[in-house]
């Protein structure tokens, strides 16, 4: 067998359907991008239409097929309606990919209902919807791969961790409960844990050079992370050679973890 046809058929996602949401920025629309090349025909959720129709547009170029739907996840109401709208485009999805989220991160005493409550929806309870909503329908048909993508702030506290946090740990402990419920039907439930990575979502540590130059020490790779550096990771987990990885966070982090 030829090493290509070997890895197509272990990696091409050739008539899969993706959605990805957080998909027009940052690690999400790496994410995106590469689940589109590999070949599923890819729906990005993000709250703006500018970066929305720009990640479209960059992915049409490349001879993708991508569509976008902008909503907000912040309410049960804007996730099912966002989860309906994303399905009008290509059909049910065989992948669904939680990369939105926010980072509020007040220190703890101050830390409100409001900051709480947004944090949760966005992070935690809209991952939890879109799952109930596709896990299902991926389990009848025999095949689906659930992909979230945490923190370290799961792991360990440190600049103000506060409900983000709280939020990343329940989304991984989400994983698992997902995995344990849908594994059996062919659906596997991962996360991806990232270390620093140099995304607007972390814009107020990325503006610091120092601090941004301490965590990239901290790592084994010696640099930070980029968006891109989590492509491989994502087909991976997206394709057909994943099929016994289920229920795991992958720290996708330069070693920062371990180090």
């Amino acid at each position: 067998m030829r090493s290509a046809t070997y890895l197509s058929e272990l990696f091409s996602l050739d008539d899969r359907v993706a959605v990805v949401t957080g998909g027009s920025s940052g690690i999400g629309r790496a994410i995106a991008t590469a689940l589109a090349c590999a070949g599923a025909r890819v729906v990005l959720v993000a709250r703006r239409e500018t970066e929305l129709a720009a990640t479209v547009g960059d992915l049409d170029s490349r001879g993708c097929s991508a569509a976008w739907v902008a909503a907000h996840l912040g309410t049960r109401e804007g996730v099912r309606a966002a989860a309906e709208e994303a399905v009008s485009h290509f059909g049910e999805p065989d992948i669904l990919v939680n990369s939105a989220g926010i980072n509020l991160r007040p220190p703890m005493a101050e830390l409100d209902d409001d900051v709480w409550d947004a944090t949760m929806a966005v992070n935690l309870e809209a991952p939890f919807l879109l799952g109930r909503r596709f896990g299902p329908g991926m389990a009848e048909r025999g095949f689906g791969r659930l992909i979230h993508v945490s923190s370290q702030q799961a792991h360990r506290a440190f600049v103000q961790s506060g409900a983000y946090g709280v939020s990343k740990g329940g989304l991984e402990s989400l994983a698992r409960s997902q995995a344990e419920a849908w594994s059996p039907y062919g659906v596997t439930a991962n996360t991806l844990v990232p270390g620093f990575v140099m995304t607007p979502l972390n814009q107020q540590l990325s503006s610091d050079p120092e601090r941004v130059a301490a965590l990239a020490a901290r790592t084994m790779i010696g640099r930070n992370g980029l968006a891109e550096d989590f492509a491989g990771a994502a087909v991976f987990l997206a394709s057909r050679a994943s099929g016994y990885v289920t229920g795991q966070s992958i720290f996708v982090d330069g070693g920062l973890s371990v180090h």
